[in-house]
């Protein structure tokens, strides 16, 4: 990474919240909650008088007509200001965003495994892998969830991700979600993964036993000795599939895995507080899993550093976890904020610092299936700047928001991550599908911008260069914009957005006709060698991107370049909704962003 590793220090002014709450205070007892709706007196009275005298009435009328003459001038130069060529359009809201969501949530229904629903907006596709779960090593039942990608593989780890992400998005902006007609939709798509997360983790039987985690359903087993099919080497619509589709197991030691599902079932349980029942299912999962992997005589470790017959199956091949720390962090931050229990903030404040240092090189900077650390430094800020503890948290939560502003400093000041000629920002260079990582910067960088708003702090200081609120959005603005069109190659990488986008996906589904005829893995391969467009739109998937310069190439076989991913896609609809504007009408008296900063602290309260 160029430089990433060396962020660079910060400096920044203490100031009041809206909320009326100093910074944290040294004591707990000092923590007093005050009325969202206070705000600053004026210094003046608002019963000063100023007496006025006009000593010259010649002076007194060239003083009207002068003002008059420029307020017309003003009014004049509006229109054609508006007409005018834009140099630098892609740093402003200049997109339909509200379509663009519409388009990115479907990618979702597009990626459902198990019974469909006969309601979906997608018409090319329809039940499959209804006997997951059953195969010869494993009797469960594994039915539902997502298609990680362009395969037929269902992964876990990065789905359990997929679920958090987008339940942090409803968490923080149900009310634009709402608005625009989308709630129900992206609740939907929330729901059908939490189901399947319930479903694969199966707590032990006796004492003596282990839990196990399901980590993977399908197999990319490339046996060159005794080829069969599989959901990597068979180019097949998973409504075709016939060949086994084995499942992969872990037990509790699967600490990255187990702390992802924690994460993800407590952060839905909130999305879903309304339901009482079925929160309250995903919380009792949640705590049941959590209790059996963050015990301190656990033994932990990733999935990817055991045998590949022992746990993580070929996820190794497609999702390397580096560690476990940020995850275990990661789920009791989130087990808090969905319990209010302070056992797990305490465990997640504890253990933050051991997991910074736990962070790789290469992830520093990025929030993806692999790293949360950067995410959770932002929710640890949120929490500090609106909902101050106190005792015994400061020093953790004080921590989080240096790195949250060090975050902020190194997306702006190109001096930790290169970017591409047409203004990509290449977080992590080496790995190619840079627009995940833009996609969840954006989302990052835009959330953080609405908390300082809120919080009424304008800028701060990263070594010599002074940065303020409006630099972040227009950072967080360009990068939506390049994926959604702006960018030297003028082409949407979301699928069916604009003119230009996308046609030979690497995607099964989208590939092969839906023409009612059974289509072998034989029969597949010509589809996948096709030169022609894909039959089916895979509207509002997000491809892996151009690469380092700008460059793109539209083919079926080059995945980095063209194949999508529910992860991605995730961070997409987490961007687009921050960015999208507010209702129109609030009922709050501060500035209007759609967030609900309170919400998500409904079942926290002071410890006493």
């Amino acid at each position: 990474m160029a430089g990433s590793s060396n962020s660079a220090p910060v400096s920044s002014i203490q100031t009041s919240s809206e909320t009326g709450r100093l910074l944290p205070s040294a004591t707990k007892c000092n923590s007093k909650e005050i009325d969202l709706d206070v705000s600053l007196p004026s210094p003046y009275s608002k019963s000063y008088l100023f007496e006025l005298v006009i000593a010259d009435k010649t002076h007194y009328r060239r003083f009207l007509y002068i003002s008059l003459t420029l307020a017309f001038v003003v009014l004049a130069l509006g229109p054609v200001l508006h007409f005018l060529p834009q140099n630098n359009r892609h740093h402003g809201h200049s997109k339909n965003l509200t379509l663009a969501l519409n388009q990115a949530i479907t990618f979702f229904d597009a990626q459902k495994s198990g019974s469909y629903p006969s309601n979906s907006p997608i018409s090319f596709r329809g039940s499959s892998g209804l006997q997951d779960g059953n195969s010869s090593n494993i009797h469960a039942d594994l039915v539902g969830g997502f298609y990680d990608s362009g395969n037929n593989i269902k992964f876990t780890f990065p789905a359990a991700y997929t679920i958090t992400l987008l339940s942090w998005s409803v968490v923080e902006y149900h009310r634009k979600y709402a608005d625009i007609g989308e709630l129900e939709h992206i609740k939907d798509v929330i729901k059908w993964g939490s189901d399947y997360l319930l479903k694969v983790f199966v707590p032990p039987t006796a004492k003596s036993d282990p839990s196990l985690l399901y980590s993977q359903v399908g197999s990319a087993r490339n046996d060159t000795k005794n080829p069969v099919p599989n959901d990597i080497n068979c180019w097949q619509r998973p409504e075709d599939m016939r060949y086994k589709r084995p499942v992969s197991v872990c037990n509790e030691t699967a600490s990255d895995l187990a702390g992802e599902i924690v994460a993800a079932l407590s952060a839905a349980s909130i999305v879903f507080k309304q339901e009482n029942d079925y929160s309250q299912r995903l919380i009792k999962k949640a705590e049941q899993i959590y209790e059996v992997t963050a015990k301190e005589d656990r033994i932990h470790r990733a999935i990817t550093y055991t045998t590949i017959d022992a746990c993580g199956g070929e996820a190794r091949k497609f999702y390397r976890s580096s560690g476990y720390k940020d995850e275990l962090v990661w789920a009791a931050t989130w087990l808090f904020f969905a319990t209010g229990n302070h056992t797990f903030l305490d465990y997640a404040t504890t253990n933050f610092a051991a997991a910074a240092d736990d962070e790789t090189t290469s992830d520093k900077g990025i929030f993806y299936w692999n790293n949360k650390l950067a995410a959770n430094a932002v929710l640890f800020t949120r929490l500090r700047f609106f909902r101050d503890l106190g005792f015994p948290y400061e020093k953790a939560l004080g921590l989080s928001t240096t790195m949250t502003d060090q975050l902020m400093c190194s997306y702006l000041s190109k001096q930790n991550f290169n970017r591409t000629p047409g203004g990509l920002i290449l977080l992590s260079p080496g790995t190619g599908g840079p627009l995940q990582f833009a996609a969840t910067a954006s989302f990052l960088s835009k959330l953080y911008n609405d908390y300082l708003t809120l919080f009424r702090r304008s800028s701060w200081n990263c070594t010599n260069d002074g940065f303020s609120l409006e630099m972040l959005q227009s950072f967080s603005t360009s990068q939506i914009n390049y994926i959604l069109g702006d960018n030297p190659r003028k082409m949407s990488y979301m699928v069916g957005f604009g003119d230009h986008y996308p046609t030979h996906v690497h995607h099964r589904s989208a590939s092969i006709p839906w023409d009612g005829q059974y289509h072998s893995c034989a029969e597949g391969d010509r589809w996948l060698h096709s030169q022609d467009r894909n039959p089916n739109i895979l509207l509002g998937a997000m491809v892996a991107g151009p690469d380092q310069l700008d460059d793109f190439s539209d083919e079926r076989e080059k995945t980095w370049f063209t194949e999508p991913s529910i992860a991605g896609n995730a961070g997409l609809v987490a961007a687009l909704i921050a960015h999208h504007d507010p209702p129109r009408s609030s009922a709050s008296n501060g500035p209007n962003l759609g967030l609900d900063i309170v919400g998500i602290f409904e079942k926290v309260h002071l410890d006493s």
